[in-house]
């Protein structure tokens, strides 16, 4: 236990929690915008209590795969339909593919919720009870297990030290706790943002599935899937914002020249 606190540990620590900080930025997008379905006067206790009990299964996850990460990466299963579609799946690639998937439905849902109402005030109020507190609070620690699974296998590359990885995973999660709100609270001041943070979860699901289609080995027509890596992500991330705030000030002005 006192081996913790040696220099290389503690350095090791700093690593492990600027990486679960660096690839937690799209579960605290989705940490927001999944609270913000539940009503306005339980929204944070919703994202403290989910992220909080989280941190609790990501530890018991970190766990389970430091003593049997074999098991995640065995095959459990092979589909191969000619040259169609083959694929071999294991733990790790069911669980990455279908989070992925359930991260684009999500997204897509919420977007054509978007397009399909007219008075929008009216739709935030009724879409903030189509959560109960409890539903928020399970999706919230389910989907945090989906995104800290890559993140805890980067961790156990970087050192064998479990209680180094443990306290990473505290100490990032508490500036989780600390971040959510800032970014649930921006969103909500600059509703403008909702249709840009929807489209950037649709793109976090779909790294997640093309991640998990190459930890499948997954071929389309003997073609095999290729993940987008995270800095392709960033890079895309970046060029959507920027797109949307020179829109913005485009449509400013647009609007300031009509009004003349």
């Amino acid at each position: 236990m006192f081996d913790l606190f040696t220099i290389e540990n503690l350095f090791t620590l700093l690593m492990l929690t600027l990486l679960q900080a660096v690839l937690g930025f799209d579960n605290l997008l989705y940490i927001s915008l999944e609270s913000n379905r539940v009503s306005k006067d339980r929204q944070q206790y919703v994202r403290k209590v989910g992220i909080s009990l989280a941190i609790i299964f990501r530890i018991v996850l970190l766990y389970v795969i430091f003593n049997a990460i074999r098991y995640f990466q065995d095959p459990i299963f092979s589909i191969h339909w000619t040259k169609i579609f083959i694929g071999e799946f294991n733990v790790h690639s069911l669980i990455v593919l279908l989070g992925g998937g359930f991260i684009i439905y999500t997204a897509m849902k919420e977007i054509y919720h978007l397009l399909s109402v007219h008075d929008l005030n009216e739709n935030k109020s009724k879409s903030n009870k189509t959560r109960s507190v409890k539903a928020a609070i399970f999706w919230i620690i389910v989907m945090n297990l989906v995104f800290s699974f890559d993140s805890i296998l980067s961790a156990l590359a970087l050192t064998d030290e479990f209680y180094v990885m443990a306290a990473a995973v505290v100490i990032s999660g508490l500036l989780m706790i600390w971040l959510a709100d800032r970014v649930a609270t921006f969103l909500e001041k600059n509703r403008m943002y909702e249709v840009l943070g929807l489209f950037i979860l649709f793109i976090v699901g779909i790294m997640l599935v093309t991640e998990g289609g190459h930890l499948a080995h997954i071929k389309f027509f003997n073609y095999p899937v290729e993940p987008m890596t995270k800095t392709t992500f960033y890079f895309v991330l970046v060029v959507l914002i920027l797109v949307d705030i020179v829109q913005s000030k485009y449509q400013a002005k647009l609007t300031k020249q009509i009004q003349r």
